[in-house]
């Protein structure tokens, strides 16, 4: 009956102890390392006995700041990590508050490339190296077309700071092609590099027929594929693609009497020359522009 007691007394004892450990969390963040430190907030403990957080290591090592106040500085330089290397930051606090870290925006990458070189071949094999990444940011390639330029691709960025090589495949275009590269970083700001420019010789300048409700794209009269886009007279876009054949008998009104009509309202013309000019192509696209308003094919 005694040893009986005894044990009961032990399990209970043993019971309140497990209960009344304390319950802790925590919340992490990670990016790279940009040269900045993090500020963290701290709460005041459920009991109000002092703060909330109990410990904080960065990539697993415990911080040296002092965390038991309301907010501290976490000193990245104790660290043993450069410019743009990986970092994890690990808050541990008391379950049932909610500490913050101030600014997590400092570990996210900035945009710091310098191109070393780019070049493209004439069909369409984009290559250029960089140094300085302080972080992986996403490359955009651009292609002049249609009077501005527009993305064509992305390469993912080796974010390292010596030197990254990067290749693309591109679709030249006839005449004079335009290509640069550009990165966006956490602060929205965008960076471009210098544009190149090359000239493709092979490929075609196609020529544009009337085909009863259709718009045929021929080169020695042979069908030849080229990208389009047919606006309205309100700038709305109503149809693009690539093909050699646009069908036009499923839009509103039909397009081929404005496309084959040349008066004071619209004009065939490569933007970059001049409204004389019947048909043009830029970029074996064909551009219809009304007066003073921009266009591709209008009706």
């Amino acid at each position: 009956m005694r040893e009986g007691m005894i044990q009961k007394i032990i399990i209970t004892g043993c019971l309140t102890t497990i209960l009344a450990l304390p319950v802790f969390s925590n919340i992490s963040v990670e990016g790279h390392y940009q040269g900045k430190n993090l500020i963290v907030q701290s709460p005041e403990s459920e009991d109000g006995f002092g703060y909330c957080i109990n410990r904080v290591t960065v990539n697993g090592t415990p911080t040296s700041a002092s965390v038991h106040s309301s907010a501290f500085m976490i000193d990245m330089a104790e660290f043993d990590i450069q410019i743009g290397d990986p970092v994890l930051v690990v808050v541990e606090h008391e379950d049932g508050c909610n500490p913050k870290l101030l600014n997590p925006e400092v570990l996210l990458p900035k945009s710091t490339f310098e191109v070393n070189e780019m070049s493209c071949t004439a069909d369409g094999l984009l290559s250029w190296t960089t140094t300085g990444e302080s972080g992986k940011l996403s490359y955009q390639i651009e292609q002049f077309r249609w009077n501005k330029w527009v993305v064509i691709g992305e390469v993912a960025g080796v974010g390292t700071e010596g030197l990254n090589k990067y290749t693309f495949n591109i679709t030249p275009h006839s005449g004079e092609n335009k290509i640069r590269i550009s990165q966006t970083d956490n602060t929205g700001k965008k960076r471009n590099s210098q544009e190149i420019s090359f000239t493709c010789e092979s490929c075609p300048e196609p020529e544009m027929e009337q085909t009863g409700d259709a718009i045929e794209f021929k080169k020695d009269g042979k069908p030849v594929k080229t990208k389009y886009e047919i606006f309205d007279s309100y700038g709305n876009i109503v149809k693009k693609g690539m093909n050699s054949k646009v069908v036009c008998e499923n839009m509103k009104k039909r397009c081929l009497p404005r496309i084959t009509t040349i008066n004071t309202s619209a004009l065939f013309l490569n933007n970059r020359k001049s409204y004389e000019k019947e048909r043009q192509t830029l970029g074996s696209v064909f551009f219809l522009r009304r007066i003073n308003y921009h266009s591709r094919i209008s009706h």
